[in-house]
């Protein structure tokens, strides 16, 4: 990261926003080739002497040898539970899995450990949550920023909902695993990180438009964990040692922005919606699914052009009020022209964000993942009914001003 758990901490409690900051759980952070044997001594510091790991088969085999042989040296006490497919071969967070963990997990171990990616970090967080025992993250791939979050996206009978459980109280990110990870996985964290573009203008609207809780604070942690993403790109490209650490450090330091929030404005905007939106519709197919930062990569473009297209009309024809906008919205509007103008104006064009993605090996259209045109312009109208709560730019182009 590049700042320290203690300076982002200290920083926080000097925030003036006036909005709460959470407390972060998180004890220990550690990204390097050291990271399960200091998983070992801290697991002997908090005195725990079983634990549970959640894996799925590849994850596990990516970690086991170098993990298990750390747990045994150190008289550490496991069990594995190790997630099953769906029929399309895909681990899904859902009710099966969720069960599953449930059911395997003896009652007397004193914490769980996700030893994987996103999907088995969700389905941990919430089991985990359930049984009030805590988590501890190791993520075998730098491919999404939730593992240090306390949102869970889950699919609860066929429908994405993320439901509040609980961050890690720990994050131990071996490099020499995470080099070894698949170069897709690779790319989708990084997809995940240029979706920040997007959220954060969402969440500077939303601001203005709604006034939703914003801390200046966080947004330029999340805008500094994307800007050294961007900055090292070719060494991320390059899948070295250092670029894949510069890439977990931003994953990292973009979920310790959201827990500070207690909610994630700063890092999922319309481009989530959209790729949890595909995500559904795969599944309602029976589809095998796509990964979710190569998802929220392809959509960061498209909502980009989106906003552009339909914003700038909009914005240059206000002398009199649409029909279908309320007088309150178009004052606001009116008010707020200038800053959106400009919010926009420092959005990077999608040819570039398009070139980034395929520089470090990710998809750029949503046909290489699968995803039909007449897919995407019906998420463009519907996506955002997913979180009704949360105020983005295309939720008020579909609800409050009803583009076309």
């Amino acid at each position: 990261m590049n700042q320290t758990l203690e300076e982002v901490v200290s920083l926080a409690r000097q925030c003036g926003c006036g909005h709460r900051h959470y407390d972060i759980p998180i004890e220990q952070m550690v990204v390097g080739r050291e990271a399960f044997a200091r998983l070992v001594a801290y697991l002997r510091h908090k005195r725990y002497e079983r634990v549970a790991i959640v894996a799925d088969d590849h994850t596990f085999a990516a970690a086991e040898r170098s993990l298990c042989d750390q747990l045994e040296n150190g008289s550490i006490r496991y069990t594995v539970c190790l997630v099953q497919p769906d029929e399309n071969g895909d681990v899904i967070a859902d009710e099966r899995s969720i069960v599953q963990v449930l059911l395997e997990t003896p009652n007397d171990v004193d914490a769980l450990i996700a030893v994987g990616a996103g999907t088995i970090h969700d389905i941990t967080r919430f089991s985990s949550y359930k049984m009030r025992i805590p988590f501890i993250s190791v993520p075998t791939a730098p491919s999404v920023d939730g593992f240090t979050s306390m949102g869970a996206p889950l699919i609860i009978r066929g429908v994405k909902k993320t439901i509040q459980a609980q961050a890690p109280i720990a994050v131990f990110a071996h490099t020499g695993v995470l080099c070894q990870s698949p170069k897709e996985m690779i790319a989708a964290g990084f997809g995940d990180m240029v979706a920040k573009y997007t959220s954060l203008a969402d969440w500077q609207f939303a601001h203005w438009m709604a006034d939703e809780p914003y801390c200046p604070f966080v947004h330029q942690l999340t805008e500094q964990s994307l800007q050294t993403c961007v900055d090292h790109i070719d060494d991320i490209a390059a899948g070295g040692e250092q670029g894949i650490r510069v890439l977990m450090d931003a994953l990292l330091q973009s979920g310790i922005a959201m827990l500070l929030m207690g909610q994630s404005y700063s890092a999922s905007g319309a481009e989530h919606h959209l790729s949890h939106y595909w995500e559904m519709e795969f599944l309602r197919q029976k589809k095998r699914q796509v990964l979710h930062g190569a998802k929220v990569g392809v959509s960061t473009p498209i909502i980009i052009e989106h906003y552009q297209r339909v914003f700038w009309p909009l914005l240059n024809e206000l002398e009199k009020r649409p029909k279908s906008m309320d007088e309150a919205t178009w004052e606001r509007l009116k008010a707020n022209t200038a800053s959106i103008r400009e919010l926009l104006e420092s959005l990077p064009s999608p040819e570039r964000i398009r070139t980034m993605l395929a520089k470090v090996g990710g998809a750029i259209a949503p046909e290489q993942l699968g995803i039909d045109p007449q897919l995407v312009e019906r998420s463009l109208r519907e996506a955002h009914r997913l979180r009704l709560n949360r105020f983005t730019m295309l939720y008020f182009l579909n609800e409050l001003i009803f583009v076309e």
